[in-house]
């Protein structure tokens, strides 16, 4: 059992992304009519909140990565799963604008505290091969989180008001924060070893230290890289992307004709799809070079994204399909990419500068999204603009590289 309990980690690290992205992104989407049939807001006065968020989230990033490479991941999901349950509570009796914006600001502390970069990292220092099958497991959980929390709300929904369904999705972090608590541990010295630490220490052992293992970039030295920098571009508008086209899916199709349920279904169909790119992106980037691998993760989104534009229901399938895989692998590339080319030791403020540049495009994906919408009465325009953003991905990923062999 010790053996194998890497693995174990990999699926914690998973259950964490399920809660904390799937109550806080994709969850919240399914009480989206009910909120403005009952407040009368506007779109974009709704999805300002999720700016807020994940604005707030991307500049809290740097300073709680900090935290990360001192006091390890385990804390900081704990002390977010937790704050999450209170949140969620407080959802339940929210009645303003204002008080919704507040909430949203404690979001944002969760998604730094129990989110992606934490999860990554709880993953990473668990695996010294087969990294990228580890990290897509993980990330599984954020498209799992998708497919499962929309239908979740909506099936609530039906039997009790918005409100009460808020009371009942509070105990999901309450039930995950002792699972955490009792599950979750960091690899330690003399303890059980991360997986393919032996194949590593019997490379050093052989004269082959070179080849087992290079040396960190400090933080200093990540941010003077032209990886650094690609890796950012491709995030900041892959996850602006990623944002306005999901947190206004559902509207999107309602727009369309389609019924609540299709609108849930499609969704999920979106989340699914992502959620299996992400093991398989993952697995393919042990066996291939990952760059190539992340090249096409791109070129699959701007398909899907071009279908898109067309604004033709029947079509909206295929880019949901083509959209969802190239997603899933991507989410998964960009944080592999980022711990291969730089390593382990500055791996918080590295994750946190990129979260912080990319959440702020994410943010503001989702609220301009929805503000075209107000002013020109269709998303057409907001899905022109993301084909735009995914080819100037496509060129910044051509950038990558492996700055710690290149060092070497």
């Amino acid at each position: 059992m010790k053996r194998y309990y890497p693995w174990l980690m990999a699926v914690m690290g998973m259950l964490v992304l399920l809660v904390s992205n799937g109550l806080i992104v994709t969850g919240l989407t399914a009480f989206d009519e009910s909120l403005l049939k009952e407040f009368g807001w506007t779109r974009s006065e709704l999805k300002l909140r999720d700016l807020i968020t994940l604005v707030l989230a991307g500049w809290l990033a740097p300073f709680l990565g900090v935290v990360i490479d001192k006091v390890g991941p385990r804390k900081l999901i704990l002390a977010g799963v937790a704050l999450l349950a209170a949140l969620y509570y407080a959802y339940a009796h929210v009645h303003s604008l204002a008080h919704l914006y507040l909430i949203h600001v404690g979001f944002a502390a969760v998604l730094v505290a129990a989110g992606l970069n934490v999860a990554v990292i709880f993953v990473s220092q668990w695996f010294v091969t087969q990294r990228g099958t580890a990290i897509g497991i993980a990330l599984v959980g954020t498209s799992l989180s998708g497919m499962l929390f929309p239908k979740l709300g909506v099936q609530l929904m039906q039997s009790m008001d918005w409100r009460a369904a808020f009371l009942w999705e509070t105990a999901i972090p309450v039930v995950f924060l002792v699972l955490a608590f009792l599950f979750m541990r960091s690899p330690r010295a003399g303890g059980i070893q991360p997986w393919g630490a032996d194949k590593l220490a019997a490379q050093a052992a052989g004269g082959n230290a070179a080849a087992a293992s290079h040396g960190d970039l400090s933080y200093a030295q990540a941010l003077r890289t032209r990886t650094f920098w690609a890796l950012a571009v491709v995030a900041m508008t892959t996850f602006f992307s990623i944002m306005a086209a999901s947190a206004n899916l559902f509207l999107h199709m309602r727009d369309l004709g389609f019924e609540p349920a299709q609108a849930g279904n499609g969704l999920g169909l979106m989340f699914g799809l992502a959620m299996v790119g992400k093991f398989v992106f993952g697995l393919l980037a042990d066996l291939f070079q990952a760059k190539y691998v992340f090249l096409f993760n791109i070129a699959l989104m701007a398909a899907g994204g071009f279908c898109m534009t067309t604004m033709n229901a029947e079509l909206i399938w295929f880019a949901l399909i083509l959209f969802g895989l190239g997603w899933g692998g991507l989410y998964t590339m960009v944080q592999l990419l980022a711990v291969n080319a730089f390593g382990l030791t500055s791996a918080g403020k590295i994750l946190g500068t990129i979260t912080l540049l990319d959440a702020t495009t994410a943010g503001l994906g989702v609220w301009l999204a929805a503000k075209i919408s107000d002013l020109t009465g269709s998303y057409a325009p907001a899905f022109q603009l993301i084909c735009a953003l995914l080819l100037v991905a496509l060129v910044a990923a051509c950038f990558v590289r492996d700055e710690r062999r290149v060092a070497a």
